[in-house]
């Protein structure tokens, strides 16, 4: 994916103010609108000056945008964080609504904004005279927080426009209580801990939207659990009772005789404690000791001579 810099495109430095990004947007826009432009690829610039005006003009996209830093190399690939989003607090959709420009949005402008839900509005939006405005954010817990429940601390990254015009970050500690048993994608509402404008009789909520920090072992999908099982042949082959970690503890689980690569196994009620608990999926993977000495070469040629066996019949003559 092609890095888009943003401020090459409206011509204007990084530490421009928002005056100056408005301004420059209105004298291109006029060059290279496609009514009027006779610039060959008026309405490419056009559409890249678009895009470039919605992010740079929201003091919440180009603060997280200026976390990305000034990108790769020009021909080199980009890939944001695999974090990107977490942990920034917005309000609503920003000052403009993004899906105005879905014919015009980049690879680079869907991945960062629309794909990874930034900006994108919490489960509702206060809009009524005298309530303040929710705000939303995503926030990254381990695992485990949803086996324990109880309180996590987390800090949030809220995107303002400073005295000098220009967007900054202000960090936002909270000690946030989590429901045991949450899952992916669900969200913890914080009452009163949205926006509280000046003249507003209540402030908006805080909505968090949870996702799981890569475990080393689990991989989460809804309530369920999957794990990858690594077993030796004989394991698979003859059968075998293995320790299984879980996130509560181990527990023994019996492989079935003539087992294969790629075969499943499921634990009920060992995945999230969800209402029914879900299951933990084990994936066996039979891996073959290296050989890497004589012994085990020997070894390897013995079991061939004794169980002659051609794994590609399938693929016939």
């Amino acid at each position: 994916m092609e890095f888009k810099d943003y401020y090459a495109v409206m011509g204007v430095p990084r530490e421009a103010t928002d005056a100056q990004v408005k301004q420059a947007y209105r004298k291109l826009a006029r060059k290279y609108h496609p009514d009027v432009s006779k610039e060959p690829d008026a309405e490419q610039r056009f559409k890249e000056l678009g895009e470039a005006y919605v992010v740079l003009r929201d003091p919440q996209r180009r603060a997280a945008y200026d976390q990305l830093g000034t990108g790769p190399q020009p021909g080199e690939d980009f890939r944001p964080p695999p974090d990107w989003g977490a942990g920034f607090e917005f309000r609503g959709a920003g000052s403009e609504d993004a899906s105005a420009f879905d014919g015009a949005q980049s690879e680079f402008f869907r991945t960062l904004f629309t794909r990874a839900g930034f900006g994108a509005d919490g489960p509702r939006a206060q809009r009524h005279r005298g309530l303040g405005e929710d705000h939303h954010a995503r926030v990254i817990i381990d695992l485990e927080a949803s086996f324990e429940g109880g309180s996590r601390a987390l800090t949030l990254r809220i995107p303002e426009t400073g005295e000098d015009g220009r967007p900054r970050l202000r960090d936002r500690s909270l000690n946030v209580r989590i429901p045991k048993g949450i899952q992916a994608g669900q969200h913890i509402r914080l009452a009163g801990q949205g926006d509280k404008p000046p003249g507003v009789a209540q402030p908006g909520d805080l909505y968090l939207e949870v996702q799981f920090a890569p475990h080393r072992l689990f991989r989460p999908e809804g309530r369920d659990l999957h794990l990858a099982l690594p077993v030796a042949p004989w394991e698979a082959a003859l059968g075998a009772t293995v320790t299984l970690p879980t996130p509560v503890g181990a527990v023994e689980l019996k492989i079935p005789a003539g087992s294969q690569s790629g075969s499943r196994l499921r634990l009920r009620g060992r995945g999230l404690p969800a209402n029914p608990p879900g299951d933990l999926y084990a994936t066996l993977q039979v891996i073959l000791p290296p050989a890497d000495n004589d012994a085990a070469r020997e070894a390897y040629g013995a079991f061939a001579a004794a169980l002659p066996f051609n794994p590609r019949t399938d693929f016939g003559a």
